[in-house]
């Protein structure tokens, strides 16, 4: 299923992880709006970085989220969140760089671990906060701002 020009649904659900693991992956009706939100966010990304972004992880099942250590309340749940990179542009610290200056409408920007980028929306009907962090370590934690992992 085609969400926009750019993203499909598989590619938004794919996951190495559900794969080896035999979890069904696939979204509840429900989320598939929020992934559709996603996907024209992600074409706004593409529009700003300018080339090809490589998905690590949309959206999960609550069984995928648990797997991969995720946040009980994380957004990939919900379809409202990616983790990508865009090597084409540069490395995750500067594409988050150049999304937080840019007019796309995110809830939050994160550069985790200095490997890739997290975006995440506001659900439906909230104003998205804008909210840049940066986490280099677990027992670190967040930090706010986008900053390098080095």
């Amino acid at each position: 299923m085609r969400l926009s020009p750019n993203f499909t649904l598989a590619r938004l659900i794919r996951s190495d992880t559900a794969e080896r693991l035999g979890i069904d992956n696939n979204p509840a009706p429900d989320h598939v709006g929020n992934l559709a939100r996603l996907a024209t966010a992600m074409e706004q990304v593409l529009g700003v970085l300018g080339h090809d972004i490589a998905i690590s992880s949309g959206y999960r099942c609550p069984a995928l989220n648990a797997a991969v250590g995720g946040a009980p309340q994380s957004r990939h749940v919900l379809g409202l969140a990616v983790d990508f990179t865009c090597a084409g542009f540069g490395t995750p610290l500067e594409a988050a760089r150049a999304l937080a200056a840019s007019p796309v409408l995110f809830d939050q920007l994160i550069h985790e671990y200095g490997r890739w980028v997290h975006l995440g929306l506001a659900p439906e009907g909230s104003a998205p906060r804008r909210q840049l962090l940066t986490i280099c370590s677990s027992a670190a934690g967040y930090v706010d701002g986008l900053v390098s992992c080095s």
